[in-house]
């Protein structure tokens, strides 16, 4: 019998990657990101405070999470994902009209509530808009690019912070921040979405084909999510992984600008060190393609070098300190978006955003410790220390990996070095 190549479809997966990029950059293009937390402590707010309000964050994407990825599952992830930015982008108008501890709290309930409907809904449609054209293979390289394209409008807003900020304030990147979140919804009404809500798409179908899946409404698409988790030890292990690795690098990074501050620059100098950090994070993106060659060994190496080094750069005191955090922040994202892929490989039923909810939401229970452990830390040790400390769990799961404690997720990473390669 002779083998025939089927190539996938360019056009579409091009356009679909071009609509997820720009979705991307402009969602992260908010200037208040890399000063936000320096207008907490402006308006009088001292760590311990500014923490509760990163507790209240995760914790009402904790309460969202899973039921919005149910929801994404039964109706349409495309109108989450336009719904998403209009919510966060409303918190963000909240914090610099009425700058109080109130108003930090309810916008960040806005904005814990944002990142639910996207989260799950976004990896989700991404994953079987490519699987229906043949391409599940570029998962990795896409998200990958996503997450970079992602942390170039991070590196623009922390270039542009500085010069609006002195010309009008936290005003004026307030509404700058808004308006990036208004573009993002628009931008968002441009991805696909053939999948029938509440189906699962068939695979490899091609433009004309429909979804053969069973319908399912929210609360099938939930207890068909809670369901494959439970029940799958493969897809179990997948996502206690992705919370283990996203969890708590993520948490840190909102702490670099006082980190920065305290190497002793100027309040205009903390973006540009923040600069360093979002270099690696943007690289780390881009080697996804490279990362995916790698076996449990090399998976673990990373995770423990990156620690090491995360723990040297925050210790150094010292501005140059953060161009290690920036090679540290490139080996996490690139183990973040490593377990991501594995996680899209392993689930195989109808309520993939579900399931990747809950994979969000297990990393935002890792969030919240590492902010209520990094709180007391920096209360009493200083930033530093809290970094360094908060380093240490990578080297405990970099060990798990090596020691057998992750068959499961060794099975998944062989498996899918070759299903995502």
């Amino acid at each position: 019998m002779t083998l025939i190549s089927v190539r996938p479809p360019d056009r579409p997966v091009h356009r679909l990657a071009a609509t997820l990029y720009g979705y991307a950059f402009l969602s992260e293009l908010v200037l208040l990101y890399p000063v936000y937390a320096l207008l907490f402590s402006d308006t009088g707010l001292t760590v311990w405070q500014i923490s509760t309000l990163f507790v209240i964050w995760s914790t009402s994407s904790i309460l969202l999470e899973v039921p919005s990825g149910a929801l994404a599952d039964a109706l349409s992830r495309r109108l989450l994902l336009c719904l998403a930015p209009l919510v966060t982008g409303a918190g963000f108008a909240l914090w610099v009209l009425a700058p109080s501890y109130p108003a930090f709290a309810l916008g960040f309930l806005l904005w814990g509530a944002g990142g639910a409907l996207a989260s799950g809904a976004l990896e989700a449609l991404v994953f079987d808009e490519l699987d229906r054209l043949g391409a599940a293979g570029r998962y990795a390289r896409t998200i990958g690019r996503a997450k970079t394209a992602g942390t170039v409008g991070v590196l623009l807003s922390i270039l542009l912070a500085s010069p609006v900020l002195a010309v009008g304030d936290y005003l004026a990147v307030g509404a700058a921040s808004v308006l990036t979140c208004l573009a993002a919804a628009a931008v968002a009404t441009r991805f696909p979405e053939h999948r029938h809500p509440g189906t699962t798409p068939a695979r490899g179908a091609g433009d004309g084909d429909t979804d053969d899946g069973d319908d399912l409404g929210w609360w099938a698409s939930l207890r068909a999510g809670l369901a494959e988790a439970h029940t799958d030890r493969a897809v179990r292990a997948a996502v206690l992984l992705v919370a283990a690795v996203s969890g708590i690098w993520g948490a840190l990074d909102e702490y670099t600008p006082l980190l920065a501050r305290d190497t002793g620059v100027t309040e205009a100098t903390v973006p540009l060190l923040l600069l360093l950090t979002w270099v690696g994070v943007s690289v780390g993106g881009l080697l996804a393609p490279a990362g995916e060659r790698w076996g449990r060994p090399g998976y673990a190496l990373l995770l423990a070098l990156s620690a090491a080094v995360l723990a040297a750069g925050a210790l150094l005191d010292h501005p140059a300190g953060f161009a290690l955090i920036g090679v540290a922040f490139c080996g996490l994202q690139l183990a973040t978006v490593l377990a991501d892929a594995r996680l899209q490989a392993r689930i195989t039923g109808a309520s993939r955003a579900t399931v990747t909810s809950l994979a969000g939401m297990a990393t935002d229970v890792t969030v919240i410790a590492v902010y209520a452990a990094y709180g007391l830390l920096a209360t009493g040790a200083g930033n530093g220390i809290a970094f360094a400390v908060a380093a240490a769990p990578y080297l405990l799961v970099a060990l798990l990996l090596l020691t057998g404690a992750g068959t499961v997720a060794r099975r998944t990473t062989r498996q899918t070095a070759g299903h995502v390669g």
